[in-house]
């Protein structure tokens, strides 16, 4: 870049910063940044629009178009040439404006004098903030120099912005981060809790966007990247017990840190009168906004790289963050991007929910939030870029619904939930030793599901009468390596011992799907909920599955042991799954190790396939227990992580019900003991018909046990199953309405 431009840059930033600086309303500040880029570029219009909702741009300050147009002009996200900038996150650079794509006439402005145009996104860290506009009346492109400095005064911009520079009256100037916001995303765990925000990753604030000493920022920049390789290269010299994709991941760090280009470009920003922070920040917006665009999963991944790359170093520069988990407040609720099990389980059982831009329903943070009996939203867009530590914030996972700073409307409400659940709770602990015996006499076996051993305590304080599934698969994915048998012999055997007795079926190792070791090389599979997982790992590894089953029986030490394996589909999976049972019962017994004194070993049924089985599948296996979480998503073909589906299909659906009575029925015939565990197994109406069609063990999170059993005590469950048959006579799609209904005059 020719080095008058980099001096015009930096005397137009620091211009800039004296009118920033200057003691004057955020109107009054906005009218001399656009007054300043216009005479410093030469320009007969410069204009400023920002965002006053999400899909809403207003003409916030004006130099040469009609300043009555001043907060009355506004368009549409993608309306015009300004749209279509915010938009597409792009510069649109044209000689001739009214001939460009998207051009949209606005009289009021009186713009139709201006020929050329060039827009750029005013954008942060991949949030378009607005968009900065010059125009001339000679019909001409604006140079790539003239362009890269706008960019450079548009993420200055940006950053003040953020900071609060431009607060003035209207929507468009209102000051950021202080309005309530809801965020409406997808349940991964029920629940509602009311808190403040906690930060993974806590933003970091850039105070000093300009500078007038380049050579400084310079050396700031290159000592912070020098800190940022030397990181990297220790993370890779400590790397030897990883797997080689780890490896690879982590080379890829060190790719990116050493990039000479990356560098380069944060240097000419530099140059240019930026910050070393601010150049940092320029360049992962840029990132941001490729990655947001970009449909290929391996350079998305790449992007994810370099902007994790980017806040390392941000937090080198402003030593910004380095404290965040000591200052953990009372009652936390997480607010990240994504997270990884083992990073939930440092922060503890005092995290009150968890809020997620991303996530999956059968992601690892599901299980921990399961297990912990906290709400968890997941895919809530914006809430990272929206929410400040320590924001008020309600979490209702009933509804997927997280209300960031809420106003005192919402918060009364959200308040009465909350007493409402308490007394329902309250109400519920009056019945924990009680039976769940329906008023027809049937008994209802509740059980929870279960993966911790922090989990156990709730087996006594929710009434359970055992854990009906216990996932063996945190223990393997919370470690960078294969856990020792051992260390899984004594926590299976502290499992028991906590159970105190009571029944423990132990899931043997269920990976893969959404669920990937981080020890275990990666398979990329276009379907992975249909691939290689589970079982499948289990039987193509049978190193693995045997390891898993040793320290079961060496854990059970004499007491009785339940086992069973995930997502049998056909019967020659679970013979080859029992057979290694029986090697490793032959391996015990050979060097004297005591057996269990009852050992029962079950499958899963969570395909349609396993339900067609021969007759002899259900005379040999112990148990059987419904994995409805897949079972449901295999059966109406609607995968679970997909929210445009998951929802669409109700478990009360009558062929769906009609699937479930076949597998009652053929196991009743065989004497087999059947379960159902999964989310619908823990709701109250779902519940009821379950047990109503000759299920008689129900496995749940431990907060659905109360009202469940509540829900159970007061029906009587041949009235029930009449009621479902006169729907299913009428024709009805699902039983729900019809049993709902019913239960008004019952309840």
């Amino acid at each position: 870049m020719p080095h008058r431009m980099e001096t015009e840059s930096r005397k137009l930033l620091g211009r800039l910063r004296e009118a920033l600086a200057a003691d004057n309303e955020g109107q009054a500040r906005l009218d001399a940044v656009v007054g300043l880029i216009a005479d410093s570029m030469g320009a007969e219009v410069c204009s400023i629009y920002l965002f006053r909702d999400a899909e809403t741009l207003e003409l916030c300050a004006t130099r040469g178009l009609q300043a009555e147009a001043v907060h009355q002009t506004r368009m549409r996200l993608g309306e015009g040439l300004v749209g279509r900038v915010a938009k597409e996150r792009q510069v649109v650079n044209t000689a001739d404006a009214p001939a460009a794509k998207g051009f949209r006439y606005m009289p009021e402005t009186g713009e139709e004098r201006f020929a050329s145009f060039c827009g750029v996104p005013i954008q942060r860290l991949g949030e378009v903030l607005g968009v900065l506009v010059v125009q001339s009346k000679d019909g001409r492109e604006y140079t790539p120099d003239e362009v890269y400095a706008l960019e450079i005064v548009a993420m200055v911009i940006a950053e003040m912005t953020e900071l609060g520079a431009f607060v003035g009256e209207g929507a468009a100037l209102s000051a950021r981060h202080q309005q309530s916001v809801m965020l409406r995303g997808s349940v991964a765990q029920e629940g509602a809790s009311e808190g403040v925000v906690f930060l993974h990753e806590p933003r970091v604030v850039v105070t000093n966007p300009i500078s007038d000493d380049p050579e400084r920022e310079r050396a700031r920049l290159n000592d912070a990247i020098n800190q940022l390789r030397s990181g990297v290269d220790e993370m890779l010299t400590g790397s030897g017990s990883v797997d080689e994709a780890q490896t690879q991941v982590l080379e890829a760090y060190r790719m990116f840190a050493n990039s000479s280009s990356w560098l380069r470009r944060m240097e000419a920003d530099v140059e240019n009168g930026l910050s070393a922070e601010a150049a940092v920040e320029k360049e992962q917006s840029h990132a941001r906004a490729r990655m947001s665009k970009s449909k290929d999963p391996y350079l998305r991944e790449r992007l994810h790289d370099l902007d994790d790359l980017s806040n390392r170093l941000l937090r080198i520069l402003t030593g910004q963050g380095a404290a965040a988990r000591a200052d953990m407040p009372d009652n936390p609720i997480l607010v990240a991007r994504n997270i990884g099990p083992g990073e939930l389980l440092e922060y503890g059982k005092k995290i009150k929910g968890i809020v997620l831009e991303e996530g999956s329903v059968g992601s690892h943070a599901t299980i921990v939030a399961r297990a912990w009996a906290i709400p968890l939203i997941i895919n809530a867009r914006g809430v990272t870029r929206e929410a400040l530590n320590g924001d008020p914030i309600l979490v209702d996972g009933e509804q997927g619904i997280a209300h960031l700073r809420p106003d005192e409307t919402v918060q009364a409400a959200f308040q009465d939930k909350l007493a409402m659940q308490t007394r329902a709770q309250e109400r519920y602990a009056s019945i924990r030793d009680l039976p769940a015996t329906a008023k027809c006499g049937t008994t209802i076996s509740l059980q929870m599901n279960a993966g911790l051993i922090a989990d156990l305590p709730s087996l006594a304080g929710s009434g359970a009468e055992g854990v009906g599934l216990f996932r063996t698969e945190l223990q393997f994915l919370v470690r960078n390596q294969m856990p020792r048998r051992a260390e899984l012999s004594a926590l299976y055997s502290r499992v028991l011992k906590a159970a105190d007795g009571k029944r423990v079926a132990f899931r043997t190792l269920d990976i893969g799907s959404d669920k990937v070791l981080p020890y275990m090389k990666p398979n990329d599979e276009p379907n992975p909920a249909m691939g290689w997982r589970a079982i499948r790992v289990g039987l193509d590894k049978p190193g693995v599955l045997r390891m898993q089953l040793q320290a079961l029986l060496r854990a059970a030490n004499g007491q009785p042991l339940d086992v069973m394996f995930p997502f049998i589909t056909q019967i020659n999976e679970y013979r080859s799954a029992r057979a290694e049972m029986d090697k490793a019962i032959a391996r015990e017994t050979k060097l004297g190790h005591p057996l269990p004194s009852a050992l029962r070993v079950g499958a899963m049924l969570e395909t349609p396939s396993l339900a067609f089985a021969p007759d002899v599948f259900f005379e040999e296996v112990d148990f059987i227990s419904i994995g409805g979480n897949d079972l449901k998503q295999f059966f109406f073909a609607a995968d679970r992580e997909n929210e445009r589906v998951r929802r669409r299909y109700d478990t009360l659906d009558i062929s769906f019900l009609s699937f479930i009575e076949r597998v009652v029925k053929r196991c009743a015939l065989s004497g087999t003991p059947l379960s159902f565990c999964g989310e619908d197994a823990g709701r109250p109406v779902e519940a009821l018909c379950l047990a109503a069609l000759g299920i008689r063990t129900l496995s749940m999170r431990p907060a659905s046990i109360g009202p469940v059993k509540h829900l159970l005590r007061r029906v009587d469950l041949n009235e029930v199953k009449s009621v479902m048959d006169e729907a299913i006579a009428n024709g009805d799609q699902s039983v729900r309405r019809a049993v709902s209904d019913w239960l008004v005059y019952q309840v």
